[in-house]
């Protein structure tokens, strides 16, 4: 498989969005202006010559839009290979890509986002251990930072101390999420369309800047409920499973 590196002159031509195969898809149109904007920031997407989930997308760990502690580190935003392409060699060969490029660009190591098991939209665990990642920190109800260090003195990265236990003060469901993932552009507002069906207090803040995200109160900033305070999840959720969330709550 040859191996494309997605930038702002050839994005509009490339298919970069997961299961979304319309190029001209809102939820494509949202991800790629994120894309482009973060292209500045060190952003790097590469992926196979391919039509589906075949992908890989990292940032400069002083950029990324997590609340993280990783100076001098590579942050896999999103590292996703499945259906077809699976298991043919596809995330190896991408994985060692972002190895080479970080390294070229003298990095310590890299650093991504996972669990302490396999969970929607996080990093395989299971994966990135056999690929020698190992654990830097943990935050609750399930998170996992995993790091592979190039060297063995480099520094261990870490959670932000306010996300260790995520917990807002705002009543209602709150819900934080980005453009990083494109399917948040299709969902936020079939949930927040239920909750004013149903006359549920909901909120929802979209990240625009990189500060913003960095000063998250959930680990996960692509898209993080909470309800009356407490984090509820990181899944990216249908009106189905959101009504079945209403409904555990007692609303």
């Amino acid at each position: 498989m040859e191996i494309i590196t997605v930038t702002k002159d050839n994005i509009e031509q490339e298919h970069i969005c997961c299961a979304i195969s319309n190029n001209k898809d809102y939820q494509v149109s949202a991800k790629k202006s994120w894309l482009v904007e973060r292209f500045r920031d060190g952003l790097v997407f590469k992926k196979g010559n391919v039509r589906g989930k075949c992908f890989i997308e990292y940032i400069p760990a002083e950029k990324a839009w997590s609340p993280i502690k990783a100076d001098g580190y590579m942050f896999i935003n999103c590292f996703w290979v499945s259906g077809q392409f699976k298991g043919h060699g596809n995330s190896n060969l991408l994985l060692d890509e972002c190895i080479k490029d970080s390294k070229e660009k003298g990095k310590q190591g890299l650093v991504v986002l996972s669990s302490k098991k396999k969970m929607p939209f996080l990093s395989d665990p299971k994966y990135l251990r056999y690929k020698g990642f190992e654990l830097a920190d943990t935050a609750e109800p399930f998170y996992e930072l995993l790091y592979l260090p190039f060297e063995k003195s480099s520094a261990k990265p870490c959670f932000m101390d306010r996300v260790k236990s995520p917990k807002i003060e705002e009543q209602g469901f709150v819900l934080y999420y980005t453009y990083q993932c494109p399917f948040t552009a299709k969902y936020v507002p079939l949930v927040e369309a239920v909750a004013n069906k149903k006359s549920i207090p909901f909120k929802s803040v979209r990240f625009e800047t990189t500060e913003q995200a960095q000063n998250a109160p959930a680990p996960f900033t692509s898209y993080s409920l909470f309800f009356n305070g407490e984090f509820v999840t990181n899944e990216i959720l249908s009106e189905k499973k959101f009504e079945k969330i209403i409904a555990e709550k007692g609303l």
